[in-house]
């Protein structure tokens, strides 16, 4: 009482003790709800960790249909978090206190869900198509020993994806050959003995690894006297520049090849293949534990600015 009239709160030690200190106080405590900070740091990372995985692994490549279907009921979560948030905002806006959502974890779910979900399919998409995707390319096709390059046409091992030549297999440097656009794409003929082949159909290829005027092809492990495999190139924007570069030397050297096809030379292609393969779930994991790191300083941030707002 004031003047001998009642006053619709009191005040006790700083805190407002009537109705709008109540709601103050539920509103503090819905902030620093135990569940809402846990959902706040959880939900995000579940959902990139499973979007991340949908995109880098099997079922993109064996299924993308369902892999795009999969990671769109994904992103209908996230925004079912932002409708939540919205109408909670609108109940508290019009003094509905009653409601258990606090729009503020909503909104910041909401936000910080759309962020992983779009780092993810931005993520995996990348980690499919660099790492993943090359390692099972290869994996679906035949692997070849003893392939003799001078006996051995290309039509005959159109399915290959590693082969291993025979002993006395080399690149035959002196009619390696370079196309320009933009970069430069490398080719060498893979031959068997030092007689003149009818037809070099197997050719070792790299970027940006020649000159592209002159016999000068320094690409894969051109030098390892060991060599002697190839891994198929599996790039379909590359093969037609290559194909060009075989064409060029052809006319050069006045050589045919009916029916090329590409490979990276090199000792061990199934280790090759397994460095493809370790890369993808290195960057899957780094990037998993890379996004708890940036969630968890984000829900940190946001209890801070939520108990202050309080």
């Amino acid at each position: 009482m004031v003047n001998g009239q009642f006053v619709g709160y009191q005040q006790y030690g700083g805190m407002d003790c009537g109705p709008k200190g109540a709601g103050m106080r539920t509103i503090a405590r819905k902030r620093m709800n135990i569940t809402a900070v846990c959902m706040a740091l959880f939900m995000p990372w579940i959902l990139f960790t499973i979007i991340y995985s949908l995109f880098s692994f099997d079922l993109h490549y064996k299924s993308p249909a369902l892999c795009y279907l999969l990671s769109a009921l994904g992103l209908g979560l996230v925004v079912l978090f932002g409708v939540k948030g919205f109408l909670a905002l609108r109940a508290r806006l019009d003094g509905d206190l009653s409601g258990n959502a606090d729009p503020a974890w909503m909104m910041f779910i909401f936000l910080t869900g759309l962020m992983a979900w779009a780092g993810a399919v931005v993520l995996g998409d990348y980690n499919f198509w660099h790492n993943m995707q090359p390692f099972y390319d290869v994996k679906n096709l035949n692997t070849y020993p003893s392939v003799d390059a001078s006996r051995m046409r290309g039509q005959q091992l159109m399915d290959a994806g590693r082969l291993q030549f025979v002993a006395g297999t080399h690149l035959d440097i002196s009619k390696s050959m370079g196309f320009k656009n933009l970069d430069t794409y490398c080719v060498a003929p893979i031959t068997t003995g030092d007689s003149p082949l009818t037809t070099y159909d197997f050719w070792a290829v790299g970027l940006n690894c020649c000159s592209g005027q002159a016999a000068d092809f320094h690409c894969g492990e051109f030098n390892n006297p060991r060599a002697s495999a190839g891994l198929r190139l599996m790039r379909d924007d590359q093969r037609a520049f290559f194909r060009l570069a075989v064409q060029q030397a052809e006319s050069a050297f006045n050589i045919r090849s009916v029916h090329p096809l590409f490979f990276h030379w090199m000792q061990d292609p199934d280790a090759e293949m397994d460095a493809y393969q370790d890369d993808g779930y290195k960057y899957f994991l780094l990037g998993m534990f890379t996004h708890f790191a940036m969630q968890l300083f984000l829900v940190v941030l946001a209890l801070m600015v939520f108990s202050k707002m309080a």
